[in-house]
């Protein structure tokens, strides 16, 4: 049985803010999210600087970039999931071969103009799919409900894959992702922006009765 996950996604401009966001979840999960983003692939950056990460949780890297293989090669040792978007790289091959070279899982991420029908070719090869449930980019951004027949389309294909969303996920969505098919759920805001992130956490975990 695929386990369900929830995954706290962490923005940030600095080491030190880093650090702070860390801090603040690290002892409520298992695994944490690192968006980085070039300010290129989406209009924000993030994470773009190198990064020294405490040891405790594991960590997989959401890579919003236009040269995932250079990050990858730089920065992928403290990284124990690298997710690559399918529209952001055309050596796909060439990542799972350093994924494997180097022990790492490698997941595809899509975004939500991406159908399941353009990757469903790739989902063999893959350890995860992440689909994207709003345009990326920023904390906060509106949950597509539209997104969800993607889950529901991956999952029928792939009844053993992880799947993954990412975006808008609060206690208000959660379930719609869940019920379609997706075991790992990825909360930006409504965890690190929340006051009580251990609380938020719980919440989003009995919605789903993820341990």
């Amino acid at each position: 049985m695929l386990q369900k996950i929830i995954i706290p996604a962490i923005i940030s401009k600095t080491q030190a803010e880093l650090d702070v966001a860390i801090n603040k979840v690290q002892n409520f999960v298992n695994l944490l999210q690192l968006d980085i983003m070039d300010n290129s692939f989406v209009p924000n950056h993030s994470n773009d600087f190198e990064l020294n990460l405490p040891k405790g949780p594991e960590y997989e890297a959401h890579l919003m970039i236009n040269n995932p293989i250079k990050w990858v090669e730089n920065q992928g040792n403290s990284i124990k999931t690298i997710l690559i978007h399918f529209e952001s790289c055309s050596e796909l091959s060439e990542i799972l071969r350093l994924g494997k070279d180097n022990s790492k899982n490698v997941g595809l991420a899509i975004n939500p103009d991406t159908s399941i029908k353009e990757v469903a070719h790739l989902l063999d090869d893959v350890y995860q799919l992440l689909i994207l449930t709003v345009n990326p980019g920023f904390y906060g951004s509106e949950f597509l409900p539209e997104t969800i027949e993607k889950v529901r389309k991956a999952r029928k294909l792939c009844p053993n894959l992880n799947i993954e969303v990412d975006g808008g996920i609060t206690h208000e969505t959660i379930l719609k992702a869940y019920e379609a098919g997706a075991n790992m759920f990825v909360s930006g805001s409504y965890i690190m922006k929340s006051d009580q992130p251990k609380q938020s956490i719980q919440t989003l975990k009995d919605d789903v009765g993820a341990i």
